[in-house]
């Protein structure tokens, strides 16, 4: 879980541009790193490459920190 933990985090910083120890489970991707919604879409099309799985778009709304990319992940692989 650890790696995999970790290899999320450096697709969340690469696409927010920002290093990788400001990544927290609980950090805000909007509120603590300035994203925007361009770059959410960006990190959600970067997940699916990264994980070779198709995210409902619905699932974007969902994308706002660390732990809830993990949540997203699991329902794509389970869908």
């Amino acid at each position: 879980m650890e790696d995999q933990v970790e290899r999320i985090r450096a697709v969340i910083s690469r696409v927010l541009g920002v290093e990788p120890e400001r990544v927290g489970p609980d950090t805000s991707f909007l509120a603590e790193l300035g994203a925007d919604s361009m770059m959410l879409i960006e990190l959600l099309a970067n997940l699916e490459i990264e994980y070779d799985i198709e995210v409902d778009e619905s699932e974007l709304a969902h994308l706002v920190d660390l732990r809830s990319v993990l949540d997203v992940l699991a329902r794509a692989r389970q869908a």
